[in-house]
């Protein structure tokens, strides 16, 4: 069955519409196709061939570039000066010319190299349409439907394209079945041997600030940004936020009235996962303090030099500030970007009675700038039999 080249240039245009390709790209590729064909039935295959197709006619041009000699001896790659000289008055010997030919038809076997070349194109069309679309939009949020999982990769369609969720980039104890709908952040688009191939993700800190800027429109305006997110997905969240207007309560802009907007979130990544807001500070010390919340820290050492911090915290707060299996002192770790050293006021208690001369050379030692910040220190309580043998002895001698 040979090439209709009047049904051809119908499909080109049915082709672009249908898989929303540019019609000079749709094109582009069929005359490629054609130029394949033409080798097949009518050239050679090493041939230097150029094909033209007007779409409003059918008809197909053939250029083959030959080079010009004096005595012709492959009529397939050469051409006579004088004939050269009938199409161009300027040839010359030793230059090249492009020799039209008209390509009426094309036999089965071309016509079936053609269509596999096309197919094959078109494929590659569209990934690079996918790639220049979803490139665009490469650290934002978009909305996306399950299609399935496979083992510890989870699927996603985001449209005109499929992604998929490594386990290292889901929410700690969430689950996803086939139609489920929910939103993602498009963390990456790589190059595959089957297309593009697009990373998304819903366990990173950016999916995170992405719901936030969806929920405080404060950002938008500048008036608030936020200054750090450390985030065990599933788990837990520390984000540390700052104000830009005077007068503007930064936490209280990201809690929203009756928690409303710290809440929308929430509720996008599961209410399994605990979000601390705390206050930036421009200061180590103060920021490591509030990033320790809700620890109530005594003293803070700082050695700027070895990004490192010894935090001293009573001993009822020990474990608060540490968290369980680590997490909160990790988090705060993270947001700081200090490496932090919990230790009990009980530990420190022979450091805290030195003179201030030896304390002066406990700091020299340390290398690098050391900062230090001490709270003032609560009244300890006395223990619960204490109070009630006070109580006790009170009552006894009020009695006699």
């Amino acid at each position: 069955m040979d090439l209709d080249m009047k049904q051809l240039a119908v499909a080109i245009r049915t082709i672009a519409e249908e898989k929303n390709l540019p019609e000079d790209s749709v094109k582009e590729v069929v005359e490629q196709a054609l130029a394949a064909a033409y080798r097949r039935d009518y050239g050679d295959r090493e041939q230097e061939i150029r094909v033209t197709m007007n779409l409003n006619t059918g008809d197909v041009d053939a250029y083959v570039t030959k080079d010009i000699v004096e005595k012709v001896d492959n009529p397939a790659f050469e051409i006579s000066l004088a004939e050269a000289q009938t199409r161009k008055k300027s040839a010359k010997v030793g230059e090249t010319i492009e020799v039209h030919e008209k390509a009426e038809s094309f036999g089965r076997v071309a016509a079936q190299t053609a269509k596999q070349v096309i197919l094959q194109r078109l494929r590659e069309a569209e990934r690079e349409i996918v790639m220049a679309e979803y490139e665009d939009k490469i650290g934002t949020v978009i909305n996306a439907t399950v299609v399935r999982v496979e083992g510890n990769i989870c699927r996603i369609d985001l449209g005109k394209a499929q992604g998929i969720m490594p386990r290292s980039e889901q929410i700690q104890g969430e689950r996803y079945y086939p139609g489920q709908r929910l939103k993602v952040f498009l963390k990456d688009v790589e190059r595959g041997f089957r297309g593009p191939q697009l990373v998304v993700s819903r366990g990173n800190k950016e999916f995170i600030e992405w719901l936030f800027r969806g929920e405080v429109p404060e950002m938008e305006s500048g008036a608030v940004e936020i200054k750090g997110i450390a985030r065990e997905a599933g788990v837990r969240s520390k984000i540390a936020v700052a104000s830009n207007v005077p007068g503007v309560d930064p936490v209280g802009t990201f809690v929203g009235g009756h928690g409303t907007r710290v809440n929308a979130v929430v509720s996008e990544v599961g209410e399994q996962e605990k979000i601390d807001i705390i206050v930036w500070a421009e200061k180590p010390v103060e920021y490591i303090t509030q990033a320790l919340s809700p620890t109530k820290v005594s003293k803070v050492v700082i050695d700027e030099k070895n990004q490192k911090a010894r935090v001293i915290v009573p001993e009822d707060q020990l474990s608060i500030a540490i968290g369980k299996s680590g997490q909160n002192v990790r988090l705060a770790s993270k947001l700081t970007g200090y490496e932090l050293d919990i230790e009990a006021d009980a530990q420190t208690a022979d450091a805290d009675s030195e003179s201030p001369k030896e304390q002066a050379s406990d700091s020299a030692s340390i290398e690098g700038k050391v900062e230090t910040t001490e709270l003032p220190k609560q009244p300890k309580l006395k223990k619960k039999n204490e109070l009630e043998n006070s109580l006790l002895e009170a009552i006894e001698e009020h009695g006699e």
